[in-house]
């Protein structure tokens, strides 16, 4: 069957349609003008809380820092004065606890803990920073490491051979070097030489410039069978 042929004046009788789709968004907007007016007003509205909320968070931010800061610059000093630095960071987590920084509390309080032997109080620390992170972030791996640490202290190596080897298991693992000579050495100090051995001579397969290569090779050779 033939096509129908288009009779040029229908073609022109025959509406554009991008020309038909503007001329009813004009009507759609020109008919709800005010509509268009208040929502104007509500964009506009909502910068202005958005750059108050923003402002705000930077000041808090910036606050937050600042007292934490001042803690910090204690627990570096040769000789800190515990708890007086202690109170300084529980006060950037009581009083800044918006701010960014107040994340990093814990594991600076787990640190102090640690150093006056009140391990039950470090671990929860080391705990709840755990928690905050996911995945392969540095913050993590660093605070088992820690984690793994105070566990030893505590008299409970089985708790921490188990941390360490998680993370001995983790190829994503950016602290390997000392996650192995942290499990050697627990294995060392629980008797369990053999375990030790094995571990120290997986670190020197791998860290061969490690300067704790030396200290690996020379427990191997005194403790050679």
């Amino acid at each position: 069957m033939a096509k129908q042929k288009i009779k040029r004046k229908e073609l022109l009788k025959s509406p554009d349609e991008f020309l038909t789709f503007s001329e009813r968004a004009f009507n759609y907007i020109r008919d709800r003008a005010k509509y268009f007016e208040y929502a104007g007003m509500a964009v506009a509205a909502s910068a202005v809380v958005y750059l108050a909320v923003t402002s705000y968070l930077n000041y808090v931010n910036r606050q937050g820092q600042g007292a934490y800061n001042a803690a910090y610059s204690e627990i570096v000093k040769d000789k800190t004065d515990l708890d007086k630095t202690e109170a300084l960071f529980r006060k950037v987590a009581e009083e800044h606890g918006l701010s960014r920084v107040s994340r990093l509390v814990p594991p600076q309080l787990g640190y102090l803990e640690y150093r006056q032997k009140q391990y039950g109080e470090a671990v929860t620390h080391y705990e709840t920073f755990v928690k905050e992170f996911s995945g392969n972030s540095p913050y993590r791996y660093l605070s088992r490491l820690a984690l793994a640490a105070v566990h030893e202290e505590k008299g409970e190596p089985d708790r921490a051979v188990s941390i360490l080897n998680d993370l001995k298991s983790d190829p994503e693992n950016l602290f390997m070097e000392s996650t192995l000579l942290s499990l050697a050495r627990v294995y060392r100090l629980s008797k369990q030489e053999d375990k030790a051995k094995e571990v120290y001579r997986e670190f020197i397969d791998r860290f061969k410039a490690s300067p704790f290569l030396s200290q690996a090779k020379a427990y191997l050779n005194e403790h050679a069978s």
